[in-house]
């Protein structure tokens, strides 16, 4: 039996990776954005370790949510799974001046990364729009750049997978990969998504728990279990470095070496 920690896990894949794992016996630590959401989360999975509470577009409550989540560990396995999407029609940036997207899709599963005891395996999620990405480190937050929602979206995705490729580089004794969903019918994926959620959320819990040879990779991007070609971008260790850097700068926690 494992113990799993799931980001944004009070519904959609996150809920489903988590249902997932509790029915296969293993141990389950969720997250919820509010309090309030941790309330349905708990009323939805009564078996849950315990729920963790933390806004991710929020450097101060994602602090409190990483010292949560020590006090309920230690985790054989963090997937990172909560995210949001790039409807937006206008650049929106936080209490913290961070652009959003950024902020709960790069800056928070990096922080949590940086603030939590190294677990066995490390879980972030992507999606097939990482190879439509940038890596435009001197302007990773639009600030010069002209705002378009969707490209800021494959943007953070792809810094999901450069993210969980430095890690397998830096932390060799962690199994680190990254995973596609696919398009999947949830809040997120909208009306017009054609995936089922069940698919979207068992890759990773295969990466997080089996002892399958294959599921025991590192630095890794995968989709319905199979090993993906990434977008090269993510490989390239000056990119890597690039981007450890400045979120060591915006969080003022430096990747632990």
């Amino acid at each position: 039996m494992s113990h799993v920690l799931v980001t944004g896990s009070s519904d959609g894949i996150g809920r489903e990776t988590a249902r997932q794992l509790l029915a296969a016996g293993h141990e389950v630590t969720g997250h919820a954005r509010s309090a309030a959401r941790a309330d349905e989360l708990r009323a939805a999975l009564p078996q849950l370790h315990g729920v963790v509470v933390g806004d991710l577009a929020s450097l101060a409550e994602t602090r409190a949510l990483a010292e949560q989540a020590v006090a309920a560990g230690p985790f054989d396995a963090v997937i990172h799974n909560a995210g949001i999407g790039g409807g937006a029609a206008a650049r929106v940036e936080t209490a913290d001046g961070i652009e959003q997207i950024f902020q709960v899709n790069v800056v928070a599963p990096y922080l949590l990364t940086a603030l939590l005891p190294r677990p066995e395996r490390l879980v972030y999620l992507t999606s097939g729009l990482q190879e439509d990405g940038v890596a435009q480190l001197d302007d990773l937050q639009y600030r010069e750049r002209p705002w378009h929602g969707m490209q800021a979206y494959s943007d953070s995705k792809l810094h999901d997978v450069v993210l969980a490729f430095a890690v397998a580089r830096l932390w060799p004794d962690v199994l680190a990969t990254t995973v596609d969903p696919g398009w999947i019918k949830t809040k997120l994926g909208g009306p017009d998504a054609w995936d089922e959620v069940d698919e979207g959320a068992a890759t990773q819990v295969w990466l997080a728990t089996s002892d399958d040879d294959a599921a025991r990779v590192t630095g890794e991007y995968l989709k319905r279990h199979e090993i993906q070609v990434p977008n090269p971008l993510a490989r390239e260790v000056d990119v890597q470095e690039g981007l450890l850097a400045r979120l060591a700068e915006i969080t003022g926690v430096p990747f632990p070496r």
